[in-house]
């Protein structure tokens, strides 16, 4: 009875310190901290840079398409097994050369994008004293909502 009296008195001390702790570690914030929210997925949907790069992409995925006719109808002229097979071989290479090169450009402009998206956020949380800049899926109250400044300046 004793030893389960010792533990209970332990645990209960061992919670309060750890409740006190925690109440200092929140009362810390500065009553100035600023947050501010961004919906980064209206963002990207308004950005005339995006609407660009998917049409872009549609484009080149018209012509890969039409590639893909063209090797097609090619190599199904052809009635040499042996030069059907080196055609199918030269197209599928020619093929896989030119969609790595059209994903390559997609990264890269997308990451260019998310780079001068990413550059806005950071001068408006600057210019405006925000201590803190998080998406608005992953708060569920409070914030500043600096979307539309920041669809403004990626445009």
């Amino acid at each position: 009875m004793k030893n389960s009296f010792k533990f209970i008195l332990i645990a209960a001390i061992a919670f309060s310190i750890g409740l006190s702790t925690a109440n200092y570690a929140i009362s810390d914030v500065p009553s100035n901290y600023k947050v501010a929210v961004v919906d980064v997925t209206k963002v990207l949907a308004s950005s005339t840079q995006i609407k660009a790069l998917k049409e872009e992409q549609n484009k080149k995925g018209e012509e890969l398409a039409k590639f893909i006719e063209t090797a097609k109808a090619t190599i199904n002229k052809e009635t040499d097994k042996t030069k059907k097979k080196a055609l199918e071989q030269k197209y599928t290479k020619e093929f896989e050369t030119k969609r790595q090169a059209i994903l390559k450009n997609y990264q890269t402009k997308l990451l260019a994008i998310e780079n001068n998206i990413q550059e806005a956020i950071n001068l408006q949380a600057k210019t405006n004293g925000y201590n803190l800049v998080l998406t608005k899926g992953v708060v569920l109250s409070g914030g500043t909502d600096i979307t539309a400044e920041i669809t403004k300046q990626v445009k």
